[in-house]
């Protein structure tokens, strides 16, 4: 299967997750096409100033892939700075939240994968 770019679906969302401001998510994969093995496949684009809020994570992990921009990621271990090429991972029952800290657009790969037991 081929999905071209003009067949990707776009939508802006404000305060997801509780966070600030407003971000794009291009649907890359939906999660039909991910056969209950995910449920999002995603390149997500964060405003300036815009963050997604702390959430958990219950029976799936999520991965971020940055490709631009700068971030500060807070999870158990602390507050991060993340940038271009930096990769962030949290597992089954961890929690994190993601700020855009730069001057630009913080733009990501989201993966979220099925966690099984």
């Amino acid at each position: 299967m081929i999905k071209k770019k003009s067949d990707l679906k776009t939508k802006e969302i404000e305060a997801l997750k509780g966070g600030k401001g407003k971000l794009r998510m291009v649907e890359i994969l939906t999660e039909q096409e991910l056969k209950d093995e995910g449920k999002l496949f995603s390149r997500v684009i964060l405003e300036k100033g815009s963050s997604i809020g702390l959430h958990k994570h219950i029976d799936d992990f999520e991965v971020y892939y940055i490709l631009k921009g700068i971030g500060k990621v807070l999870e158990k271990n602390g507050t991060y700075l993340v940038n271009e090429g930096d990769v962030v991972y949290t597992s089954h029952n961890e929690e994190h939240s993601i700020e855009n800290l730069g001057d630009g657009e913080l733009e990501m790969l989201a993966v979220v994968i099925n966690h099984k037991n």
